[in-house]
C-alpha cells in the first residue's frame, strides 16, 4: 500500500490538472507536473518544484521522465480524447498501481476504465450537480460521495428541533443521517442520539441524493 503522502505525476496542465498539483504541493506531496505545452510548464515553473515540457503519448518520454517509478499518476487530459486515452493506456504499460484519468463523457470513461484507469473521474460534472444543488436555495453545500449517495449541509429540518436525534427519526422517517452539528458562531462536532437540535444550528447529513432532496423540499 502507498504511503499518504506518496509522490504523485500529473499530466495534463489545464484548469483541473493545475489546481490539483499545486493542492498537492501545498499538502506536502512531492508532485511531477507534466504538459506539453510550453507556455503552461513556464507558468508554473516558479511554483511547482518538478514540471516539465514533454508528449505523455511517448512512453519513451515517460520513461525518461521517471514515470515508471512513480506509485500514483493522474491524467487530467479532458478535451482531447486520443492524448488521454493513450496517456492512461501507455501509464498502464508501465505498472503505475494507481491510475486516475479525468473523463468528460461517460463514454470517455468507460474507455478509460477498460484499458486500465483505476479511478474516472468527471470534475465539470461533478461540480455542475453540487452549484445545481446549491442554486436550489434549499441547501448549504453539497458533495457527491458515491454514485446515488451524498453529504449535505443543511439547516434542520422543523421536524427535528427541540427532540433528541433518536426521537427525530430521520434516518427511519427521511432516509438520512446526521453526522455532525455546528452551533450559531461554534464549530462542528460529532451528532450523537442525544444531541437536541435548534433552529439556528446547521448540521450534515449523508443519504441517497433523492432523500436528501426530498427533506429539504419538505423542511
Amino acid at each position: 500500500m502507498a504511503d499518504a503522502r506518496e509522490p504523485v505525476v500529473v499530466i495534463g496542465l489545464g484548469r483541473f490538472g493545475t489546481a490539483l498539483a499545486l493542492e498537492l504541493a501545498e499538502r506536502g506531496h512531492e508532485v511531477l507536473a507534466v504538459d506539453r505545452s510550453d507556455a503552461r510548464v513556464q507558468a508554473l515553473s516558479g511554483q511547482l518544484t518538478q514540471v516539465v515540457a514533454a508528449d505523455s503519448t511517448d512512453i519513451d518520454a515517460l520513461r525518461q521522465l521517471g514515470v515508471q517509478d512513480f506509485y500514483r499518476a493522474v491524467v487530467a487530459i479532458g478535451s482531447e480524447l486520443e492524448p488521454s486515452i493513450l496517456t492512461t493506456s501507455l501509464l498502464v504499460e508501465l505498472e503505475i498501481e494507481d491510475i486516475w484519468a479525468k473523463a468528460v463523457s461517460d463514454h470517455h470513461g468507460r474507455i478509460l476504465r477498460r484499458i486500465g484507469a483505476h479511478h474516472v473521474v468527471f470534475p465539470e460534472h461533478e461540480m455542475g450537480e453540487r452549484v445545481a444543488h446549491l442554486l436550489s436555495g434549499q441547501l448549504l453545500d453539497y458533495m457527491p460521495i458515491d454514485t446515488d449517495f451524498a453529504l449535505a449541509k443543511i439547516r434542520p429540518p422543523h421536524s427535528a428541533v427541540g427532540v433528541p436525534l433518536a426521537e427525530s427519526r430521520l434516518r427511519s422517517r427521511h432516509g438520512v443521517t446526521a453526522v455532525a452539528v455546528k452551533r450559531e458562531d461554534g464549530s462542528f462536532t460529532y451528532a450523537g442520539q442525544d444531541t437536541v437540535l435548534s433552529h439556528d444550528d446547521t448540521i450534515l447529513i449523508v443519504g441517497r441524493e433523492a432523500d436528501i432532496e426530498r427533506l429539504v423540499t419538505r423542511s
